[in-house]
């Protein structure tokens, strides 16, 4: 063909022409609502916590629903976090996935990128999608057989306290199995130090009590947790409602053990624990120490025992039932609460303080 000449499209190439320009107008404009999306997530600074419904196909992928026992059972999040540019495409795909369109391979790559990427909000948005994936069992057990639990575990003595936080927040979703928990008893140690080091209400604090819960819904990993029950009595006096809150669901799982009852009747306790047996405390908190207080009867120690007990002002054991405890008038004032299960904890709490003569 010689320069130059003119040539006219056929109607075949002028169709695909448009074609092509349609695609990228379309293309255009995924991009930019993409673009907006992001631009409205990155303004929010802080990850929140939600509740995700996840569906699974069989018992293998099998999703923790709201609301549902498992999620009661355990301390199961749901966790957001802030979109993040990265620079791989296929991480970026990967990371805008639903949990159950996750595959094994996917999984794969963003524990291999949690040791590799040095970009901290990455890393971050890594943990958070695992931590989600954790919805599905079939995940959970994947995770736990190529070494994810320890990837992620490692990740609690990271220096930036966003992946301290979004590290116990994986963990935490991820020890919903026995075989999980097995493995993620050697952490308990570091969980227990980060809360006593940690500011008071501080989101590891929150975090790190969160796994706990988990890990002392059976009674194998209880003693790990004996030396720290001065801590958590501590902190249910300086902390907020939230810290409270997941302190008395630790104390609840280990005061049901009736091999811990000696050992946190013995444990050092403020005096000013009584206080929160009061009409102003929040009902929720209110019923939850209440069934805490309500465990320790389940104890049977010799006169000898009881007795050095009580000389012992700052046991707990001395604080709630010594012969100068305020919490039998305190609980004679709750009876006349407002809201009904406080008034029958406290009727119960009663009756078996008399069954058991603390």
């Amino acid at each position: 063909m010689a320069d130059g000449a003119s040539v006219a499209p056929s109607p075949c190439k002028m169709k695909v022409l448009l074609g092509l320009l349609a695609g990228a107008g379309a293309t255009y404009g995924i991009y930019k609502l993409v673009t907006a999306s992001r631009n409205r997530a990155n303004q929010s600074r802080n990850i929140d916590v939600v509740n995700e419904h996840c569906s699974g196909k069989d018992e293998s992928t099998k999703a923790v629903l709201p609301g549902s026992l498992l999620e009661k059972v355990f301390e199961f999040s749901s966790i957001r976090g802030r979109d993040v540019r990265t620079g791989d495409g296929s991480s970026r795909e990967i990371l805008s996935k639903t949990p159950g369109k996750l595959d094994p391979q996917h999984l794969e790559m963003l524990l291999s990128l949690l040791q590799s990427n040095p970009d901290t909000s990455e890393r971050m948005q890594i943990l958070v999608t695992l931590g989600n994936s954790a919805a599905f069992s079939v995940n959970q057990d994947f995770i736990r057989e190529t070494g994810g639990l320890k990837i992620i575990g490692n990740l609690l003595s990271d220096p930036v306290f966003g992946i301290r936080v979004q590290a116990l927040n994986a963990l935490n979703n991820l020890s919903m199995n026995a075989k999980n928990q097995e493995q993620l008893k050697e952490y308990i140690p570091k969980v227990l130090e980060m809360i006593e080091i940690s500011a008071v209400n501080s989101d590891i604090q929150l975090a790190a009590l969160r796994l706990l819960t988990n890990l002392s819904v059976t009674n194998d990993y209880h003693h790990m947790m004996r030396n720290s029950i001065t801590l958590f009595l501590s902190l249910l006096v300086v902390g907020n409602e939230g810290l409270q809150t997941q302190v008395l669901k630790v104390l609840v799982n280990l005061s049901a053990n009736p091999e811990m009852v000696d050992d946190i009747l013995r444990a050092q306790a403020p005096a000013s624990l009584v206080l929160l047996f009061d009409s102003g405390t929040v009902a929720a908190v209110l019923c939850r120490v209440l069934t805490f207080v309500g465990n320790l009867t389940n104890w049977t120690p010799s006169t000898p025992t009881k007795e050095a007990l009580k000389r012992s002002k700052d046991s707990l054991y001395s604080v709630l039932f010594g012969d100068s405890s305020q919490l039998p008038s305190k609980l004679s004032l709750l009876l006349c609460h407002p809201d009904t299960e406080v008034t029958a904890q406290c009727l119960l709490f009663k009756e078996l303080c008399l069954q058991r003569k603390m």
